[in-house]
């Protein structure tokens, strides 16, 4: 998720953020654990301010990977217009407006952002419209006409591992998402300290990168995800993603990526 950014400084030094020209805002990503001592020294900064400094950030609203009628009969364009307009879209909004107000979260990739407003538990008010934001953008990069079916090589074989069979991450997947109460996410992540794969539920906004894991797949359980499609057949709506819309190419590209990060020994994940 990228941002355009917007400055005006006092004649201060001590006020002034470094900010790079790239549409990405491509500032150095602090480790994990050190985000939250981060927050607190930028706010001590930001309150030493002068209240004349001003910075503005705004991220963009992305667009899904593909036409909006791209995934029928699975989703029909009508849920993927109201899906990604009106709901992400106020999530983008509400992140903007919230932004605005606070100069001490500028600068931060959408990841740390989500990270620090996160809190340990104590999530910020920000928190759920980046959160939302971050999810979203991961849901619709998770799905691809034609998708469904099995993965292939390295990716099957490590779900194989870590899961027994295919059937098992299948049934465990599906399991997961019928057994969610209330709004939230289901994923697949891997694990850095195990490491292996694993299904696990989030409520609400929660993303799992809030915990260090690695996302490799989600799937929205908001209604607003499957209502117009499926009213309230939630199990239909479960099965037609694993079996038509989840895109294997990108769980594994992010496989592939992941082994950056987290030695998995064999099976090595070919980059897509």
């Amino acid at each position: 998720m990228g941002c355009f950014s917007y400055n005006l400084f006092s004649s201060s030094p001590s006020c002034q953020v470094p900010v790079t020209g790239s549409f990405a805002c491509q500032f150095k990503t602090p480790p994990y654990k050190q985000l939250p001592t981060l927050f607190k020294q930028k706010r001590k900064q930001f309150n030493g301010c002068q209240r004349a400094s001003r910075v503005v950030s705004y991220y963009a609203l992305k667009t899904p990977p593909y036409k909006p009628n791209a995934l029928e009969p699975y989703m029909s364009k009508r849920t993927v217009e109201v899906h990604w307009k009106e709901h992400h879209g106020a999530y983008v909004e509400g992140l903007n407006k919230a932004l605005a107000k606070s100069d001490i979260l500028y600068g931060y990739t959408l990841d740390d952002l989500v990270k620090v407003t996160y809190n340990n538990g104590n999530p910020s008010p920000e928190f759920n419209n980046a959160a939302q934001v971050w999810n979203h953008d991961f849901f619709w990069e998770s799905m691809q006409p034609g998708g469904g079916d099995m993965p292939e090589l390295g990716m099957l074989e490590q779900i194989e591992k870590d899961f027994g069979s295919f059937t098992n991450f299948r049934n465990k997947f599906a399991e997961t998402a019928l057994t969610l109460f209330g709004s939230g996410w289901v994923w697949l992540v891997l694990k850095r300290e195990e490491p292996r794969l694993e299904v696990v539920k989030t409520l609400n906004a929660v993303t799992p990168i809030v915990w260090g894991d690695i996302p490799i797949i989600n799937l929205d359980m908001w209604e607003h995800a499957y209502y117009l499609d499926y009213k309230n057949d939630k199990e239909n709506y479960v099965n037609a993603f694993m079996d038509h819309l989840v895109s294997w190419n990108m769980a594994m590209a992010r496989m592939a990526r992941a082994e950056a990060f987290v030695n998995l020994g064999e099976p090595k994940i070919p980059i897509a």
